[in-house]
């Protein structure tokens, strides 16, 4: 790992991806930002549900948003051969009262791990959107090149931003909402 304020590129070395994201949520919470902190990981994979990452970093008062590449499984929404991996993106918020807001989405209609596990055709691997597909597919495509351009590109990565919240708004969003499930709500 090598650090710099506001700055720490950790280098996975090959290992499985959880291994990775676990050291760099731990270090986060043992060291937080002063303010902000970009951390970029490469050669790491897979990294798994990233919602689960940034809970523990939102549980420990911080906000987060992590991104990470895997190999080519979404096609353009007009067809042809996997163009980007599904590109998750999770959002961690901290709440006083104790329930973190957690958004954790794949920018596929199903996840890979749903046609692994045999409740998803492999056809179904598509953007998700429908009609408006061109969004998650630009989404997707937005997301892995970040992260390949911060990693340097040659093995899938992960980047997470790490940051002290300023103010407290998962509350009162969530009076706003009463009685609708919400983001990370189990």
């Amino acid at each position: 790992m090598s650090a710099e304020p506001g700055y720490e590129r950790w280098h996975g070395r090959g290992a499985l991806g959880y291994l990775t994201l676990a050291a760099v949520c731990s270090a986060q919470l043992e060291a937080p930002p002063e303010r902000a902190r970009v951390i970029v990981a490469e050669s790491t994979f897979p990294t798994g549900a990233l919602g689960h990452w940034v809970r523990k970093l939102a549980d420990g008062g911080l906000c987060a948003a992590l991104t990470a590449t895997s190999p080519a499984r979404l096609p353009h929404p007009e067809g042809g051969e996997p163009l980007v991996g599904t590109t998750p993106l999770a959002i961690g918020i901290p709440s006083s009262d104790g329930r973190a807001l957690v958004a954790d989405v794949s920018m596929g209609k199903v996840t890979y791990g749903d046609v692994i596990a045999g409740l998803a055709a492999p056809e179904d691997l598509v953007p998700f959107g429908g009609g408006q597909a061109h969004k998650a597919f630009a989404l997707a495509a937005g997301l892995q090149l970040l992260v390949e351009a911060l990693t340097g590109g040659d093995d899938y990565g992960a980047v997470l931003v790490v940051a002290r919240a300023e103010a407290d708004p998962v509350p009162a969003f969530r009076a706003l909402a009463e009685g609708l499930r919400l983001p990370g709500d189990s």
